[in-house]
């Protein structure tokens, strides 16, 4: 992006409404107009040709609603991101909005503060996508990995273990998959995508004084020394981990951009970074999903785990995620639950690359100790089921650096 401004064009048929919004947004620093458009159509013609960051969409227009000039907009420029302004709070229309590929709704007139944030938020996440784009385009064309500038090695990948539904034991997997990866050959990072209550550091019994707030706000200006001096070293293994703040109110100092980017610099200095995520799909969760090479999806056999993930990966399709990057996976399993994975494969569309079996006796003994069944129980069933997963996780990123996937 040009500048540390973010771009706006203004789509609306009421010049009226326009000439407001641009005078509100001249005293904002951070924030520049660079267009208007009077129609869907031409809206579509004016971010082409501008390539803002952020589309302030009118719902209501002459020639095309705000909601198919969106679906256009993002179909051809996926880095842009469209803020819907209604006059009507319908929640139809934001869903509607929302599957299309808008980043936020707005009821007109927005209050002022409301309407920066959203700008905001939405600038954040342009810069993520553009961040995003220029490494997929300065890959080698053989499929071969981009050389880290620190190690010398292959760009590490990371790695997203998410669940829509709380839970279905998405931290406990976590970090037991941190440890089972990593190894002499294998540098992994445990980092908690949860900022306002994350357990990691509590699940390894390591709550050190650094956190994510130490490392997330210096994402422009990370090197090597920097990660080193932060991140919380495991006493036993020397895993590295990122904690998440230690209290709830400080998540909000650290923005989805920053965190998309802190990730994405972990990926030169770590074969592995594993992030465990909110089940609440906030800026950031969604930053973390759109950085990540796998994402790991948890259910369990409870009906609404499954109907949230059903729901989830609708969303992914309409956000243009391939599903390919999902790692579908069924914990807990309990053979005397008639749900099985083949009946959930067969009605999400989504195969269940993984069962994971029931022990909870071996799970909650283990977090209450703060030491992870990956350490001192690895002939466990359920210890056995992570280290599946593990090397699921290897053979995958074997296929993907040889330009299989």
């Amino acid at each position: 992006m040009a500048g540390d401004k973010i771009r706006v064009l203004i789509v609306d048929d009421v010049s009226e409404t326009r000439e407001n919004v641009k005078k509100l947004l001249q005293f904002e620093s951070d924030v520049e107009v660079i267009g208007i458009a009077r129609t869907g159509k031409e809206a579509i013609q004016v971010s082409e040709d501008m390539d803002p960051d952020v589309v302030l969409m009118d719902i209501n227009m002459p020639d095309m609603d705000g909601i198919a000039a969106t679906e256009a907009i993002r179909a051809k420029q996926p880095s842009v991101q469209v803020v819907i302004l209604s006059v009507q709070n319908d929640q139809n229309y934001m869903r509607r909005a929302m599957l299309v590929g808008a980043r936020d709704f707005l009821t007109k007139p927005p209050m002022g503060d409301e309407l920066i944030s959203a700008i905001r938020r939405a600038g954040e996440m342009a810069r993520s996508e553009r961040s995003k784009a220029v490494r997929v385009q300065s890959a080698p064309v053989s499929g071969a990995l981009s050389t880290s500038a620190n190690y010398g090695g292959p760009r590490g990948k990371i790695v997203a273990v998410y669940s829509p539904k709380g839970g279905t034991g998405c931290t406990t997997l976590a970090v037991n998959l941190a440890f089972a990866l990593n190894n002499g050959d294998s540098r992994v990072a445990l980092v908690d995508g949860n900022l306002q209550f994350g357990d990691v550091a509590v699940f390894v019994n390591e709550q050190g004084k650094n956190t994510v707030i130490d490392l997330a706000p210096r994402a422009d200006e990370l090197d090597a020394e920097i990660v080193e001096e932060v991140m919380v070293k495991h006493s036993s293994t020397g895993l590295h981990i990122l904690a998440a703040p230690n209290r709830p109110e400080h998540a909000e100092k650290v923005s989805s951009g920053q965190f998309a980017k802190m990730l994405e610099y972990l990926t030169q200095l770590y074969s592995y970074v594993i992030v465990d995520t909110s089940p609440i799909l906030t800026d950031l969760t969604l930053a973390t999903i759109d950085v990540s090479d796998i994402i790991v999806l948890v259910t369990t056999q409870d009906i609404p785990a499954i109907k949230n993930c059903r729901l989830f990966l609708d969303l992914l399709q309409n956000l243009g995620v391939q599903r390919d990057r999902v790692m579908f996976i069924m914990n807990r399993f309990d053979k005397k639950v008639n749900i099985t994975p083949d009946r959930v494969a067969e009605n999400l569309k989504q195969e269940v690359a993984l069962v994971i079996p029931t022990d909870e006796a071996t799970a909650v003994k283990a977090v209450n100790r703060g030491i992870p069944f990956m350490l001192d129980n690895k002939n466990q069933p359920v210890a056995r089921g992570v280290l599946s997963l593990a090397e699921n996780i290897r053979n995958r990123v074997s296929t993907q650096g040889t330009g299989g996937e």
